[in-house]
């Protein structure tokens, strides 16, 4: 686009901050009304139920895969701290059965690494299947994927996301030891890097955003819409782990009504939760890019009438 065009755009933005306040605050609730007045729960469910079933047997195929190269221990202990990011009810849960699978022998976990890898497999990708039909449906997509096309998508992301989730953890741990082994100064001055929180955060964003973007429609996603969702769900997944530690420490106490099942219980929580943010990042991408449609419809007229070439420029 020339110049003369972004100037001619630039002079049809409302700059009044209490404009963007409304639309902020009207987009917000309609992605709130999107998310809360659907069946969305029913997904959150499925999601949740299927996530439940296939992080033991992922822990199982980490350690298993990670005994061929080094001390399982090691696995368990770099685990660990991922599990910091959960409630402390859920994370004694998770820590037990990494300390379970560190002591076993290796005969025997590679022979659970070869069963959990069948039953985690089937999990995830059920899993992954009810998290693209909830966004779909939250996206109210008009030419939804045929039934080939939605496996084979579901696939897909389910591979992209244990590639991703492997890469961001050995960047993240091979920091920590490069900074521990060889005492790098100027990394030591950034304790945000070494964060787990921190790369959460950025694993989210990205993982959700291309999610987002690539299969919630089948058509794209506007970018800005998709990295607004993916930002957003990525904050709220952070907030609800907080929150739902403080809820079942300071509010609810499960222990005495849930008794030895209160870590599941905690652990459902987070995970329930946990989809809802990340439901919300979709239905606000969602609402996002229809208001970018209505803005920009209600202009084009406008455009045409300024010069032709803005036309051109108005996509996303």
């Amino acid at each position: 686009m020339s110049i003369r065009g972004q100037i001619q755009r630039l002079r049809t933005i409302d700059w009044d901050p209490l404009h963007w306040l409304r639309r902020t605050l009207t987009v917000n609730g309609r992605a709130l009304t999107r998310l809360w007045g659907r069946d969305v729960m029913l997904y959150v469910g499925g999601v949740s139920f299927f996530v439940l079933l296939a992080v033991f047997p992922g822990l199982a195929i980490m350690v298993g895969v990670y005994s061929f190269f080094a001390d399982a221990s090691q696995a368990a202990s770099q685990a660990e701290m991922l599990a910091r990011l959960m409630p402390p009810g859920a994370r004694a849960l998770f820590e037990g059965e990494l300390i379970r699978l560190a002591h076993a022998p290796l005969e025997a976990v590679s022979a659970q690494s070869i069963v959990a890898l069948v039953i985690g497999s089937y999990a995830a990708h059920r899993g992954f299947k009810a998290l693209l039909a909830g966004l779909s449906f939250i996206h109210d997509d008009e030419t939804p994927r045929g039934f080939l096309g939605f496996n084979i998508m579901a696939l897909l992301v389910l591979v992209a996301a244990f590639v991703l989730l492997g890469f961001l953890s050995t960047v993240f741990f091979y920091l920590r030891f490069m900074a521990a082994a060889f005492d790098l100064k100027p990394l030591a001055g950034a304790p945000w890097l070494f964060s787990e929180w921190t790369w959460a955060s950025f694993g989210i964003t990205l993982a959700m955003s291309l999610i987002y973007r690539f299969a919630m429609s089948s058509r794209p996603v506007a970018w800005k819409a998709s990295i607004t969702g993916g930002v957003a769900a990525a904050l709220l997944c952070l907030f609800m782990s907080w929150a739902s530690a403080f809820y079942v420490e300071q509010i609810a106490h499960l222990g005495a009504t849930y008794g030895s099942v209160a870590a599941v219980v905690v652990f459902l929580i987070w995970l329930s939760w946990t989809v809802n943010a990340i439901f919300f990042g979709g239905a606000l991408a969602t609402e996002i890019e229809l208001a970018m449609d209505e803005h920009r419809t209600a202009l084009l007229p406008d455009l045409r009438g300024q010069d032709p070439k803005l036309v051109s420029g108005s996509g996303s």
